[in-house]
Protein backbone atom coordinates (compact mmCIF):
# COMPACT_ATOMS: atom_id res chain seq x y z
CA UNK A 1 0.00 0.00 0.00
CA UNK A 2 1.01 3.65 -0.23
CA UNK A 3 0.88 6.02 2.69
CA UNK A 4 -0.39 9.59 2.45
CA UNK A 5 1.52 12.48 4.03
CA UNK A 6 2.09 11.40 7.62
CA UNK A 7 4.49 11.43 10.55
CA UNK A 8 5.95 8.58 12.60
CA UNK A 9 6.24 9.54 16.27
CA UNK A 10 7.92 7.85 19.23
CA UNK A 11 7.08 8.23 22.92
CA UNK A 12 9.66 7.23 25.54
CA UNK A 13 8.99 5.29 28.74
CA UNK A 14 8.98 8.25 31.13
CA UNK A 15 6.43 10.09 29.01
CA UNK A 16 4.37 6.91 28.56
CA UNK A 17 3.85 6.77 32.31
CA UNK A 18 1.92 10.05 31.89
CA UNK A 19 0.04 8.83 28.82
CA UNK A 20 -3.35 9.95 30.20
CA UNK A 21 -2.02 13.54 30.17
CA UNK A 22 -0.95 13.08 26.57
CA UNK A 23 -4.60 12.76 25.52
CA UNK A 24 -4.94 16.51 26.05
CA UNK A 25 -1.64 17.44 24.44
CA UNK A 26 -0.25 14.97 21.95
CA UNK A 27 -2.94 12.51 20.91
CA UNK A 28 -6.07 14.67 20.80
CA UNK A 29 -5.74 18.21 22.18
CA UNK A 30 -7.69 20.48 19.81
CA UNK A 31 -7.63 17.97 16.93
CA UNK A 32 -10.85 16.81 15.32
CA UNK A 33 -11.77 14.53 12.43
CA UNK A 34 -8.99 13.89 9.92
CA UNK A 35 -6.45 15.85 12.01
CA UNK A 36 -6.47 13.04 14.56
CA UNK A 37 -4.89 10.72 12.02
CA UNK A 38 -2.05 10.70 9.48
CA UNK A 39 0.23 9.73 12.38
CA UNK A 40 1.85 6.46 13.51
CA UNK A 41 2.91 6.19 17.16
CA UNK A 42 5.70 3.88 18.33
CA UNK A 43 5.65 3.43 22.11
CA UNK A 44 8.09 2.27 24.76
CA UNK A 45 7.08 0.32 27.86
CA UNK A 46 5.72 2.26 30.82
CA UNK A 47 8.49 3.73 32.97
CA UNK A 48 10.31 1.15 35.09
CA UNK A 49 8.74 -1.95 33.50
CA UNK A 50 11.71 -2.83 31.27
CA UNK A 51 14.01 -2.44 34.28
CA UNK A 52 11.92 -5.05 36.10
CA UNK A 53 11.89 -7.35 33.08
CA UNK A 54 15.63 -7.17 32.30
CA UNK A 55 17.78 -5.28 34.81
CA UNK A 56 17.84 -1.71 36.09
CA UNK A 57 19.47 0.40 33.40
CA UNK A 58 21.48 2.53 35.85
CA UNK A 59 21.89 0.56 39.09
CA UNK A 60 22.15 -2.89 37.49
CA UNK A 61 19.61 -4.36 39.97
CA UNK A 62 18.59 -7.69 38.41
CA UNK A 63 15.17 -8.13 36.83
CA UNK A 64 13.52 -11.31 35.55
CA UNK A 65 16.11 -11.85 32.81
CA UNK A 66 19.15 -11.37 35.05
CA UNK A 67 17.67 -13.58 37.78
CA UNK A 68 16.80 -16.31 35.26
CA UNK A 69 20.30 -16.14 33.76
CA UNK A 70 21.88 -16.56 37.22
CA UNK A 71 19.29 -18.87 38.74
CA UNK A 72 20.58 -19.79 42.19
CA UNK A 73 17.44 -20.56 44.19
CA UNK A 74 15.15 -21.54 41.27
CA UNK A 75 12.44 -19.11 42.35
CA UNK A 76 13.98 -15.63 42.22
CA UNK A 77 12.91 -15.09 38.63
CA UNK A 78 9.44 -16.47 39.33
CA UNK A 79 8.85 -13.92 42.08
CA UNK A 80 10.25 -11.17 39.87
CA UNK A 81 7.92 -12.12 36.99
CA UNK A 82 4.94 -12.06 39.35
CA UNK A 83 6.06 -8.61 40.50
CA UNK A 84 6.18 -7.44 36.87
CA UNK A 85 2.55 -8.50 36.47
CA UNK A 86 1.60 -6.50 39.57
CA UNK A 87 3.51 -3.45 38.30
CA UNK A 88 1.80 -3.66 34.89
CA UNK A 89 -1.65 -3.86 36.44
CA UNK A 90 -0.85 -0.97 38.75
CA UNK A 91 0.39 1.09 35.78
CA UNK A 92 -2.72 0.65 33.65
CA UNK A 93 -4.98 0.90 36.73
CA UNK A 94 -3.80 4.50 37.09
CA UNK A 95 -4.49 5.20 33.40
CA UNK A 96 -7.74 3.43 32.49
CA UNK A 97 -10.95 4.73 34.11
CA UNK A 98 -13.47 2.35 32.57
CA UNK A 99 -13.90 -1.01 34.39
CA UNK A 100 -14.27 -2.86 31.07
CA UNK A 101 -10.99 -1.45 29.80
CA UNK A 102 -9.20 -2.35 33.04
CA UNK A 103 -10.59 -5.89 32.83
CA UNK A 104 -9.31 -6.28 29.25
CA UNK A 105 -5.90 -4.94 30.23
CA UNK A 106 -5.76 -7.27 33.27
CA UNK A 107 -6.50 -10.25 31.04
CA UNK A 108 -3.88 -9.12 28.52
CA UNK A 109 -1.25 -8.98 31.28
CA UNK A 110 -2.32 -12.36 32.70
CA UNK A 111 -2.05 -14.06 29.31
CA UNK A 112 1.38 -12.58 28.52
CA UNK A 113 2.89 -13.13 31.97
CA UNK A 114 1.64 -16.73 32.22
CA UNK A 115 2.82 -17.41 28.68
CA UNK A 116 6.30 -16.13 29.52
CA UNK A 117 6.31 -18.15 32.75
CA UNK A 118 5.44 -21.36 30.89
CA UNK A 119 8.09 -20.64 28.26
CA UNK A 120 10.84 -20.15 30.87
CA UNK A 121 9.80 -23.29 32.77
CA UNK A 122 9.83 -25.33 29.55
CA UNK A 123 13.26 -23.99 28.66
CA UNK A 124 14.63 -24.88 32.09
CA UNK A 125 13.31 -28.43 31.74
CA UNK A 126 14.75 -28.74 28.23
CA UNK A 127 18.16 -27.53 29.38
CA UNK A 128 18.24 -30.05 32.18
CA UNK A 129 19.30 -32.49 29.43
CA UNK A 130 22.94 -32.40 28.51
CA UNK A 131 22.40 -31.75 24.81
CA UNK A 132 20.88 -28.31 25.42
CA UNK A 133 22.62 -25.25 26.88
CA UNK A 134 20.69 -22.42 28.50
CA UNK A 135 23.28 -19.90 27.33
CA UNK A 136 22.38 -20.64 23.71
CA UNK A 137 18.86 -19.30 24.28
CA UNK A 138 19.38 -16.31 26.57
CA UNK A 139 19.27 -13.67 23.83
CA UNK A 140 15.90 -15.00 22.66
CA UNK A 141 14.64 -14.92 26.26
CA UNK A 142 15.85 -11.33 26.63
CA UNK A 143 13.90 -10.35 23.52
CA UNK A 144 10.76 -12.22 24.62
CA UNK A 145 10.75 -10.54 28.03
CA UNK A 146 11.49 -7.09 26.67
CA UNK A 147 8.62 -7.34 24.20
CA UNK A 148 6.14 -7.83 27.06
CA UNK A 149 6.59 -4.24 28.20
CA UNK A 150 6.00 -2.59 24.84
CA UNK A 151 3.04 -4.85 24.00
CA UNK A 152 1.40 -3.93 27.30
CA UNK A 153 1.84 -0.16 26.90
CA UNK A 154 0.68 -0.21 23.27
CA UNK A 155 -2.42 -2.25 24.15
CA UNK A 156 -3.34 0.01 27.08
CA UNK A 157 -2.80 3.17 25.03
CA UNK A 158 -5.04 1.78 22.29
CA UNK A 159 -7.81 1.11 24.83
CA UNK A 160 -7.43 4.61 26.25
CA UNK A 161 -7.72 6.23 22.82
CA UNK A 162 -10.62 4.08 21.70
CA UNK A 163 -12.53 5.03 24.87
CA UNK A 164 -11.88 8.69 23.95
CA UNK A 165 -13.44 8.17 20.52
CA UNK A 166 -10.27 7.79 18.47
CA UNK A 167 -10.07 4.94 15.94
CA UNK A 168 -6.82 3.61 17.41
CA UNK A 169 -5.37 0.25 16.33
CA UNK A 170 -3.00 -1.94 18.33
CA UNK A 171 -0.07 -3.09 16.16
CA UNK A 172 1.93 -5.84 17.92
CA UNK A 173 5.34 -6.39 16.29
CA UNK A 174 6.61 -8.48 19.22
CA UNK A 175 5.96 -11.79 17.42
CA UNK A 176 3.95 -13.23 20.32
CA UNK A 177 3.03 -16.84 19.47
CA UNK A 178 4.02 -16.23 15.83
CA UNK A 179 5.49 -19.43 14.42
CA UNK A 180 6.86 -17.76 11.26
CA UNK A 181 10.20 -15.96 11.03
CA UNK A 182 10.40 -12.46 9.55
CA UNK A 183 13.05 -9.86 8.86
CA UNK A 184 12.44 -6.46 10.43
CA UNK A 185 11.13 -5.08 7.13
CA UNK A 186 8.80 -8.06 6.73
CA UNK A 187 7.59 -7.70 10.32
CA UNK A 188 6.79 -4.02 9.75
CA UNK A 189 5.05 -4.81 6.44
CA UNK A 190 3.01 -7.53 8.14
CA UNK A 191 1.93 -5.20 10.93
CA UNK A 192 1.27 -2.03 8.95
CA UNK A 193 0.56 -3.31 5.44
CA UNK A 194 -3.23 -2.96 5.65
CA UNK A 195 -3.37 0.13 7.89
CA UNK A 196 -5.19 3.19 6.57
CA UNK A 197 -3.43 6.07 8.32
CA UNK A 198 -6.06 8.49 7.02
CA UNK A 199 -8.73 6.87 9.23
CA UNK A 200 -6.76 4.83 11.80
CA UNK A 201 -4.24 5.76 14.48
CA UNK A 202 -1.72 2.88 14.74
CA UNK A 203 -0.15 2.36 18.17
CA UNK A 204 2.92 0.21 17.50
CA UNK A 205 5.18 -1.71 19.89
CA UNK A 206 8.71 -0.33 20.12
CA UNK A 207 10.07 -3.87 20.16
CA UNK A 208 9.88 -5.88 16.92
CA UNK A 209 10.79 -9.58 16.82
CA UNK A 210 12.83 -10.32 13.71
CA UNK A 211 15.53 -12.61 12.36
CA UNK A 212 18.15 -9.87 12.72
CA UNK A 213 17.68 -9.92 16.52
CA UNK A 214 17.45 -6.24 17.47
CA UNK A 215 18.82 -6.72 20.97
CA UNK A 216 21.94 -8.48 19.69
CA UNK A 217 23.17 -5.23 18.19
CA UNK A 218 21.16 -2.47 19.88
CA UNK A 219 20.14 -3.97 23.23
CA UNK A 220 17.80 -1.44 24.86
CA UNK A 221 18.13 1.03 21.99
CA UNK A 222 15.92 -1.20 19.85
CA UNK A 223 12.76 0.95 20.03
CA UNK A 224 14.43 3.86 18.23
CA UNK A 225 15.66 1.49 15.53
CA UNK A 226 12.12 0.15 15.05
CA UNK A 227 10.81 3.72 14.96
CA UNK A 228 13.35 4.79 12.33
CA UNK A 229 12.73 1.75 10.14
CA UNK A 230 8.98 2.37 10.22
CA UNK A 231 9.53 6.03 9.26
CA UNK A 232 11.78 4.99 6.38
CA UNK A 233 9.55 2.12 5.21
CA UNK A 234 6.41 4.27 5.16
CA UNK A 235 8.14 7.34 3.67
CA UNK A 236 7.21 9.61 6.57
CA UNK A 237 7.26 13.39 6.10
CA UNK A 238 8.92 13.63 9.53
CA UNK A 239 10.07 11.34 12.32
CA UNK A 240 9.29 12.83 15.72
CA UNK A 241 10.60 11.81 19.13
CA UNK A 242 8.56 13.09 22.07
CA UNK A 243 10.50 13.53 25.29
CA UNK A 244 9.52 15.05 28.63
CA UNK A 245 11.90 17.98 28.08
CA UNK A 246 13.18 20.20 25.30
CA UNK A 247 16.56 19.48 23.70
CA UNK A 248 18.49 22.36 25.25
CA UNK A 249 21.97 23.85 25.42
CA UNK A 250 22.62 22.16 28.78
CA UNK A 251 20.80 20.55 31.67
CA UNK A 252 18.62 23.36 33.10
CA UNK A 253 19.05 21.89 36.59
CA UNK A 254 22.77 22.64 36.31
CA UNK A 255 22.96 26.00 34.56
CA UNK A 256 19.51 27.38 35.42
CA UNK A 257 16.18 27.51 33.59
CA UNK A 258 16.79 31.10 32.51
CA UNK A 259 20.25 30.37 31.10
CA UNK A 260 19.50 27.40 28.82
CA UNK A 261 18.50 27.81 25.21
CA UNK A 262 16.41 25.39 23.18
CA UNK A 263 18.44 24.16 20.21
CA UNK A 264 15.65 24.68 17.68
CA UNK A 265 17.68 23.35 14.75
CA UNK A 266 20.76 21.15 14.56
CA UNK A 267 22.05 18.27 12.44
CA UNK A 268 22.88 14.58 12.69
CA UNK A 269 26.59 15.34 13.35
CA UNK A 270 25.59 16.94 16.65
CA UNK A 271 23.13 14.13 17.41
CA UNK A 272 25.94 11.58 16.97
CA UNK A 273 28.23 13.48 19.34
CA UNK A 274 25.45 13.63 21.94
CA UNK A 275 24.94 9.87 21.62
CA UNK A 276 28.65 9.32 22.14
CA UNK A 277 28.37 11.18 25.45
CA UNK A 278 25.31 9.27 26.61
CA UNK A 279 22.81 12.07 25.89
CA UNK A 280 20.91 10.38 23.12
CA UNK A 281 18.64 12.47 20.96
CA UNK A 282 18.43 9.27 18.88
CA UNK A 283 20.44 6.04 18.56
CA UNK A 284 23.19 6.54 15.93
CA UNK A 285 22.01 3.55 13.87
CA UNK A 286 18.47 4.92 13.89
CA UNK A 287 19.80 8.30 12.81
CA UNK A 288 21.65 6.62 9.94
CA UNK A 289 18.41 5.00 8.76
CA UNK A 290 16.59 8.34 8.76
CA UNK A 291 19.49 10.12 7.05
CA UNK A 292 19.65 7.59 4.24
CA UNK A 293 15.87 7.71 3.77
CA UNK A 294 16.00 11.55 3.79
CA UNK A 295 13.49 11.71 6.64
CA UNK A 296 14.08 14.71 8.94
CA UNK A 297 13.90 14.16 12.70
CA UNK A 298 12.17 16.43 15.18
CA UNK A 299 12.61 16.22 18.97
CA UNK A 300 9.79 17.81 20.96
CA UNK A 301 8.53 18.15 24.51
CA UNK A 302 5.45 15.93 24.67
CA UNK A 303 3.90 18.18 27.30
CA UNK A 304 4.47 21.44 25.41
CA UNK A 305 2.40 20.82 22.27
CA UNK A 306 2.55 24.40 20.99
CA UNK A 307 6.34 24.35 20.65
CA UNK A 308 7.84 22.95 17.42
CA UNK A 309 10.85 21.49 19.28
CA UNK A 310 14.21 20.90 17.61
CA UNK A 311 14.61 19.88 13.97
CA UNK A 312 17.53 17.55 13.20
CA UNK A 313 18.54 17.17 9.55
CA UNK A 314 21.61 17.13 7.30
CA UNK A 315 21.88 20.89 6.86
CA UNK A 316 25.09 22.70 7.90
CA UNK A 317 24.97 25.65 10.26
CA UNK A 318 24.57 29.10 8.73
CA UNK A 319 27.16 30.45 11.16
CA UNK A 320 29.64 29.04 13.67
CA UNK A 321 28.07 28.48 17.06
CA UNK A 322 28.37 26.35 20.21
CA UNK A 323 24.98 24.70 20.54
CA UNK A 324 25.23 22.48 23.60
CA UNK A 325 27.55 21.61 26.49
CA UNK A 326 27.26 18.16 28.03
CA UNK A 327 29.41 15.70 29.93
CA UNK A 328 29.86 12.09 30.97
CA UNK A 329 31.63 10.25 33.77
CA UNK A 330 34.38 8.14 32.19
CA UNK A 331 37.22 5.85 33.19
CA UNK A 332 40.65 6.58 31.73
CA UNK A 333 42.39 3.31 30.76
CA UNK A 334 46.05 4.11 30.19
CA UNK A 335 48.69 1.73 28.85
CA UNK A 336 52.32 2.89 29.05
CA UNK A 337 55.06 0.87 27.39
CA UNK A 338 58.53 2.38 26.96
CA UNK A 339 59.27 0.12 23.98
CA UNK A 340 56.02 0.89 22.15
CA UNK A 341 57.59 3.31 19.65
CA UNK A 342 57.33 1.91 16.14
CA UNK A 343 55.86 -1.39 17.31
CA UNK A 344 52.47 -2.45 15.96
CA UNK A 345 49.83 -4.46 17.79
CA UNK A 346 49.18 -2.48 20.97
CA UNK A 347 46.17 -0.63 19.58
CA UNK A 348 44.56 -3.79 18.23
CA UNK A 349 45.11 -5.68 21.48
CA UNK A 350 43.55 -2.93 23.59
CA UNK A 351 40.53 -2.68 21.29
CA UNK A 352 40.08 -6.46 21.38
CA UNK A 353 40.15 -6.46 25.20
CA UNK A 354 37.63 -3.61 25.39
CA UNK A 355 35.36 -5.38 22.91
CA UNK A 356 35.63 -8.66 24.83
CA UNK A 357 34.40 -6.95 28.00
CA UNK A 358 31.74 -4.96 26.11
CA UNK A 359 33.19 -1.57 27.07
CA UNK A 360 31.93 1.59 25.35
CA UNK A 361 34.77 3.79 24.04
CA UNK A 362 34.07 7.54 24.26
CA UNK A 363 37.41 9.01 23.21
CA UNK A 364 41.07 8.14 22.75
CA UNK A 365 44.47 9.84 22.74
CA UNK A 366 47.99 8.51 22.21
CA UNK A 367 51.62 9.54 21.99
CA UNK A 368 54.90 7.73 21.40
CA UNK A 369 54.60 5.28 24.29
CA UNK A 370 51.16 5.79 25.84
CA UNK A 371 47.63 4.95 24.66
CA UNK A 372 44.70 6.27 26.68
CA UNK A 373 41.09 5.28 26.13
CA UNK A 374 38.31 7.20 27.88
CA UNK A 375 35.52 4.69 28.33
CA UNK A 376 32.03 4.62 29.83
CA UNK A 377 31.97 1.58 32.11
CA UNK A 378 32.31 0.66 35.75
CA UNK A 379 35.78 0.90 37.25
CA UNK A 380 35.45 -2.79 38.14
CA UNK A 381 34.94 -3.75 34.49
CA UNK A 382 37.82 -1.58 33.29
CA UNK A 383 40.13 -3.17 35.86
CA UNK A 384 39.30 -6.54 34.34
CA UNK A 385 40.43 -5.16 30.98
CA UNK A 386 43.58 -3.84 32.63
CA UNK A 387 44.40 -7.29 34.05
CA UNK A 388 44.01 -8.84 30.61
CA UNK A 389 46.40 -6.27 29.12
CA UNK A 390 48.94 -6.71 31.93
CA UNK A 391 48.97 -10.44 31.26
CA UNK A 392 49.49 -9.83 27.54
CA UNK A 393 52.11 -7.05 27.90
CA UNK A 394 54.13 -7.98 30.97
CA UNK A 395 56.47 -4.97 30.77
CA UNK A 396 53.66 -2.41 30.32
CA UNK A 397 52.13 -0.27 33.05
CA UNK A 398 48.32 -0.25 32.87
CA UNK A 399 46.22 2.05 35.04
CA UNK A 400 42.55 3.02 35.37
CA UNK A 401 40.98 5.99 37.13
CA UNK A 402 37.58 7.67 37.16
CA UNK A 403 37.36 11.08 35.48
CA UNK A 404 34.79 13.12 33.56
CA UNK A 405 34.68 14.32 29.99
CA UNK A 406 32.93 17.63 29.26
CA UNK A 407 32.30 18.72 25.70
CA UNK A 408 31.00 21.83 23.90
CA UNK A 409 29.32 20.68 20.66
CA UNK A 410 28.02 22.44 17.56
CA UNK A 411 27.52 21.97 13.83
CA UNK A 412 30.37 24.40 13.16
CA UNK A 413 32.91 25.49 15.80
CA UNK A 414 35.50 26.87 13.36
CA UNK A 415 36.89 30.26 14.30
CA UNK A 416 35.30 30.37 17.75
CA UNK A 417 38.50 29.52 19.68
CA UNK A 418 36.48 27.07 21.77
CA UNK A 419 39.58 25.32 23.10
CA UNK A 420 41.34 28.44 24.40
CA UNK A 421 38.15 30.12 25.64
CA UNK A 422 37.11 26.87 27.32
CA UNK A 423 40.46 26.55 29.08
CA UNK A 424 40.12 30.12 30.30
CA UNK A 425 36.57 29.49 31.52
CA UNK A 426 37.65 26.44 33.50
CA UNK A 427 40.72 28.21 34.88
CA UNK A 428 38.49 31.08 35.99
CA UNK A 429 36.58 28.80 38.35
CA UNK A 430 39.64 26.89 39.54
CA UNK A 431 39.08 23.64 37.65
CA UNK A 432 42.22 21.75 36.64
CA UNK A 433 42.11 20.39 33.10
CA UNK A 434 43.72 16.95 32.87
CA UNK A 435 43.54 16.78 29.07
CA UNK A 436 41.95 18.66 26.17
CA UNK A 437 41.36 17.65 22.58
CA UNK A 438 39.83 19.02 19.40
CA UNK A 439 39.65 17.61 15.88
CA UNK A 440 39.89 19.35 12.50
CA UNK A 441 36.23 18.60 11.76
CA UNK A 442 35.16 21.37 14.13
CA UNK A 443 32.14 19.67 15.70
CA UNK A 444 33.28 19.19 19.30
CA UNK A 445 36.02 19.96 21.79
CA UNK A 446 36.67 17.63 24.72
CA UNK A 447 37.95 18.61 28.17
CA UNK A 448 38.94 15.83 30.56
CA UNK A 449 38.36 16.88 34.17
CA UNK A 450 38.30 15.30 37.60
CA UNK A 451 35.26 13.15 38.31
CA UNK A 452 33.86 15.71 40.77
CA UNK A 453 34.33 18.65 38.42
CA UNK A 454 31.89 17.62 35.69
CA UNK A 455 28.85 19.67 36.73
CA UNK A 456 30.91 22.76 37.56
CA UNK A 457 32.77 22.35 34.27
CA UNK A 458 29.55 22.21 32.24
CA UNK A 459 28.25 25.31 34.01
CA UNK A 460 31.48 27.26 33.45
CA UNK A 461 31.72 26.34 29.76
CA UNK A 462 28.04 27.10 29.15
CA UNK A 463 28.39 30.49 30.81
CA UNK A 464 31.26 31.53 28.53
CA UNK A 465 30.58 29.69 25.27
CA UNK A 466 26.78 29.99 25.11
CA UNK A 467 25.67 32.73 27.50
CA UNK A 468 28.47 35.01 26.29
CA UNK A 469 30.28 35.77 29.53
CA UNK A 470 33.94 36.74 29.17
CA UNK A 471 36.54 34.57 30.89
CA UNK A 472 40.07 35.67 31.65
CA UNK A 473 42.91 33.72 33.12
CA UNK A 474 43.28 34.90 36.74
CA UNK A 475 46.45 36.81 37.52
CA UNK A 476 49.07 34.78 39.33
CA UNK A 477 50.23 36.16 42.63
CA UNK A 478 53.69 37.68 42.49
Amino acid sequence: MTFPQHTVEKIGGTSMTRVAELLDTLFIGDREGARLYHRIFVVSAFGGITNKLLEHKKSGTPGVYALFANDDDDHGWLDALTEVGHAMREAHGDILDHPGDRSMADEFVRERIEGARSCLFDLQRLCSYGHFRLGDHMLVIRELLSGLGEAHSAFVTTLLLQRAGVNARFIDLSGWRDEAEHTLSERIAQGLGDVDVATELPIVTGYAQCTEGLMREFDRGYSEVTFARIAAWTGAAEAIIHKEFHLSSADPKLVGEDAVRKLGHTNYDVADQLSNLGMEAIHPKAAKTLRQAEVPLRVTNAFDPGDPGTLIDDQPAEEANVEIVTGLKVVALELFEQDMVGVKGYDAAILEALKRHNVWIVSKTSNANTITHYVHASLKTVRRVARDLEAQFSSATVSARTLSLVSPIGRNLHGLKVLSRGLAALEDVGIDVIAAHQTPRGVDVQFVLGARDMDAGITALHRVLIEGAVAKFPQKAA
